[in-house]
């Protein structure tokens, strides 16, 4: 499936970012966050996709959010509290300004984000299994 296919290429590369370099390199820290939403969009796209194979209800379309929360509702999603999060911090990261908040968004990224989105890569491989497609 070419909308995974692209998620997971595009965590690849958020996955192995330098957080190092992030921490003294404006122009990096900003490619971070730019690659961060970037993978967002391609998460609940490909959540999106998954979803509609299984023949979910309302997954035709839908914002982000509202994506998200049937992904909760039906067992493709694990940590709602955790999306709910990053979807805030995906709708505010163009209008950071302050280092301080920046920071937090990196760690945040780093701890937090890239994990989820691990997590959803793997249930998204289950379901696509499940529903009897390949993937790759």
């Amino acid at each position: 499936m070419k909308k995974l296919d692209n998620f997971v290429k595009c965590l690849h590369v958020l996955k192995n970012a330098d957080f190092d370099l992030a921490d003294d390199n404006e122009i990096y820290r900003t490619g971070v966050i730019g690659q961060f939403n970037l993978t967002f969009e391609l998460a609940w796209k490909a959540l999106q996709a998954v979803l509609r194979l299984h023949g979910v209800e309302g997954a035709e379309t839908g914002s982000p959010r509202e994506i998200f929360q049937l992904g909760y509702k039906f067992g493709f999603v694990e940590d709602s509290a955790v999306w709910i999060t990053m979807l805030k911090r995906r709708n505010t990261s163009v209008h950071i300004y302050d280092d301080n908040k920046i920071d937090e968004m990196i760690l945040l990224i780093r701890d937090s984000f890239i994990p989820a989105f691990v997590v959803l890569v793997k249930t998204l491989e289950k379901k696509l299994k499940e529903a009897g497609e390949d993937w790759v």
